[in-house]
């Protein structure tokens, strides 16, 4: 059980035997007295040890979860690829499946791709798996990845040879990464305040001495924020945040550029210039927003489908509202030009129109309109005898219209969940819709993923080997300690 705790938390193996023994010791011995320090001084507590127990736990997670995807009707996948500290190229896989009524998503596994990260290679690895552990491909029904070659090669991509061998799957480009994809392009001028920031910022934060000298400035000023952030292009909500905190700290900037000259520092007294900036910490937010909707769990097609399609028409909303000079979409724009009693530039105003515009026309390239025959999946009690389904379905349709207790568990369960409640009355309508809400919509798990696996692996521990930890941190499903206690014969520490 204490290695279970430590897998969670993240925490080195040696920590059991140099920290969390030695004070279990303490408190027993002042609250209890010797005879239970002495007691809890038998227990096995080397690295060694929590490393084995660790891996017999995470073997066990897996065997539950194996047996728990044997047993669904169907599978779907959500993979990605990184590089971690070590140099190793690590192949993430999550995998989403149907048990006890409702939908799962678990850590498949994570193992280092030996030389390349080709197609071939990560198929290689995804597909020994599978077929070493007894899965059916045919069942595989969805894969999301991001878009680069490797995964989406049309010869010898991943995706490529995984409909191969499971013909039902349908590939999910990862809706974060094509938001993200969408929002790069920008004019140069707007491009421009960007840049400059972005080496202010730097000037800032890249030199000690200045970074403290601001800190400083900031807290005599009684700002809310005493540093800036550093802009990452490979971060999801980078921009908007960097942006953010730069426009709420320009005043402070100015008066820090007095006595630390820097050569972009009269940007900051550019009305035009500034108020580019407030634009873009503005609707870098929105879209930050859109960001976050679209991550978490059990974010269905249809989630993404509604929020992008939602943003889309603000973005066109937004730009008739800027045309006829109503900015109050964009509060620090709008806060900027009331403080200062400016109004809007005409130059600034068709860049923020050809941006919105521009962004509009970016969000719809990557998330293109689709005829809508799977309205039926989302409200299965209208016009159910027009959908486009075959007539044994359409009938069972027609049926679940007009049940009344089937309505009253629509509203009450998840999408998903109802139309799993159903597969035991109408097995092939049912299957049709799971088909269609199964696969995932994004690689957000698998970013998670990455996150906890750059604390678990760092220049102190490169050489774990990550995937018996990350399995136990990652993975709902807790390990049977009891019967796994069964099967070791007790040792006590010496």
């Amino acid at each position: 059980m204490v290695s279970y705790r430590v897998a969670k938390a993240g925490k080195p193996h040696n920590i059991v035997e140099e920290l969390i023994v030695p004070a279990a010791m303490d408190m027993a011995e002042k609250m209890l007295g010797e005879k239970a320090k002495h007691t809890l001084q038998k227990m096995p507590s080397s690295d060694n040890t929590v490393s084995r127990r660790i891996s017999d736990m995470s073997a066990d997670v897996l065997r539950q979860l194996l047996c728990r995807i044997q047993a669904s009707e169907f599978y779907a996948l959500q993979l990605d690829e990184s590089t971690d500290v070590a140099g190793l190229a690590q192949l993430l896989v999550y995998v989403r499946y149907i048990y006890g009524g409702s939908i799962h998503e678990d850590i498949l596994f994570c193992k280092s791709l030996p030389t390349r990260t080709t197609g071939q290679d990560i198929f290689g690895l995804i597909d020994s798996f599978i077929r070493s552990h007894g899965i059916t491909w045919t069942k595989c029904v969805g894969i999301c990845t991001d878009g680069a070659k490797a995964m989406t090669g049309r010869h010898s991509g991943v995706v490529t040879r995984v409909q191969a061998v499971a013909p039902d799957a349908t590939w999910v480009h990862c809706s974060i990464h094509r938001e993200a994809l969408a929002a790069k392009g920008m004019s140069d001028s707007l491009a421009q305040v960007l840049d400059d920031t972005v080496k202010m910022v730097n000037f800032v934060k890249s030199r000690p001495l200045n970074s403290r000298i601001f800190s400083t400035l900031c807290s005599e000023m009684g700002s809310d924020h005493l540093t800036l952030l550093l802009h990452t292009e490979v971060r999801w909500l980078s921009r908007g945040k960097v942006l953010a905190r730069f426009f709420e700290l320009k005043d402070e900037l100015k008066l820090f550029f007095i006595d630390n000259p820097f050569r972009l520092s009269d940007r900051l007294h550019d009305d035009e210039w500034l108020t580019r900036l407030a634009y873009l910490g503005d609707i870098f937010g929105r879209l930050n927003e859109l960001n976050l909707g679209l991550q978490g769990r059990s974010v269905t097609i249809f989630n993404v489908r509604d929020k992008v399609e939602a943003t889309i028409k603000k973005l066109n909303f937004w730009s008739d509202c800027v045309k006829d000079n109503d900015i109050g979409a964009f509060p620090s724009l709008q806060d900027f030009l009331c403080e200062n009693e400016l109004r809007l530039a005409d130059i600034v105003r068709c860049d923020i129109r050809k941006h919105l515009g521009d962004l509009a026309a970016q969000l719809r390239k990557y998330f293109p309109e689709t005829e809508d025959h799977d309205t039926w999946i989302r409200n299965p009690f209208s016009s159910p005898s027009t959908c486009q389904l075959p007539m044994l379905e359409r009938e069972s349709l027609i049926e679940i219209s007009t049940n009344g207790s089937v309505r009253i568990e629509f509203g009450q369960k998840t999408l998903t969940d109802f139309w799993i409640s159903l597969r035991a009355e109408y097995p092939d309508l049912a299957n049709r819709a799971i088909k269609t809400l199964m696969p995932f919509a994004t690689t957000y798990l698998c970013e998670t993923g990455f996150s906890a696996l750059v604390c678990l692996k760092t220049k102190y521990r490169y050489r774990l080997f990550v995937e018996n930890d990350l399995r136990l941190k990652l993975s709902p499903i807790r390990p049977n300690i009891a019967a796994l206690c069964k099967n070791i014969q007790a040792h006590p520490s010496h």
